[in-house]
């Protein structure tokens, strides 16, 4: 079945439509892991603030994620906000990975799809390609953004040098943990971000997704990602009703799980 055929059939321009409940937990939902991260380790507790932190950065990830297809319900500055004030926790310029994967959906596993080149490589291929990803993706997106677009990774970039610098000049060990954790997040992007949701995919099934409840439950929805494919603009929180209707509407869809 087409993909075009799909978006014909499935409902799903009223899921793009965000309650005030759903708006507040799309936009707030990585606060608490933040501040429980911060404060077991302000305290020493670092064993116990590293599942907080693995969790702040699948729902700043989740967040961003969002934001880069207009899908957080806010407005055009608050969008660039979550993007802006999550590149600085995330030591990450997002509007440059918002640039390589609005590419990725255009080019999707294509000559031009910088971001997913890990996609074709083995496992463990993906892990160690990680820095050279992040590499790539800043590179691509100064080299083939626009002025705005360079701006603003630019002033991400100049405010995540400043913020490093400050924590380290004094010496805030708690927030210096955060730093070291958010760099390994980073360095592992190509294998959790792109590697388990496209390897061994191709033009019948371009992305993997995930159908048990309780694994969609602790990865906070972000591996539907064969209907991302097909309908990015409806945001992470309604995936759940639209995998149901495509379900329904194509249950002979293949459908490859990401784990």
């Amino acid at each position: 079945m087409k993909n075009t055929e799909l978006l014909r059939r499935v409902q799903w321009k009223d899921l793009t439509t965000l309650s005030i409940k759903e708006m507040l937990i799309e936009n707030n939902i990585s606060i608490p892991w933040a501040l429980s991260s911060w404060l077991l380790a302000y305290y020493g507790y670092y064993l116990l603030a590293l599942p907080c932190s693995t969790m702040f950065f699948l729902a700043a990830l989740r967040q961003t994620h969002n934001g880069f297809h207009n899908a957080l319900g806010t407005t055009k500055f608050l969008t660039w906000f979550t993007l802006y004030s999550n590149s600085i926790l995330m030591l990450t310029a997002m509007h440059a990975v918002r640039f390589t994967h609005l590419r990725h959906h255009k080019y999707c596993l294509g000559e031009f799809d910088c971001e997913g080149k890990s996609a074709f490589m083995t496992w463990w291929q993906a892990i160690l390609y990680g820095p050279v990803h992040v590499f790539l993706v800043h590179k691509t997106a100064l080299q083939q953004g626009n002025t705005k677009d360079r701006l603003n990774i630019l002033f991400e970039l100049a405010s995540i040098v400043v913020f490093i610098g400050v924590i380290w000049y004094h010496q805030v060990y708690f927030l210096m943990y955060h730093l070291f954790i958010m760099a390994i997040g980073e360095l592992l992007s190509a294998f959790f971000t792109v590697w388990t949701v496209h390897h061994d995919c191709g033009e019948d099934t371009i992305a993997r997704t995930q159908r048990t409840s309780w694994k969609n439950i602790l990865t906070y929805g972000m591996f539907y990602h064969l209907e991302h494919h097909l309908f990015p603009a409806v945001p992470t929180i309604k995936m759940p009703e639209l995998s149901k209707r495509l379900d329904e509407v194509a249950p002979d869809l293949e459908k490859k799980m990401t784990f």
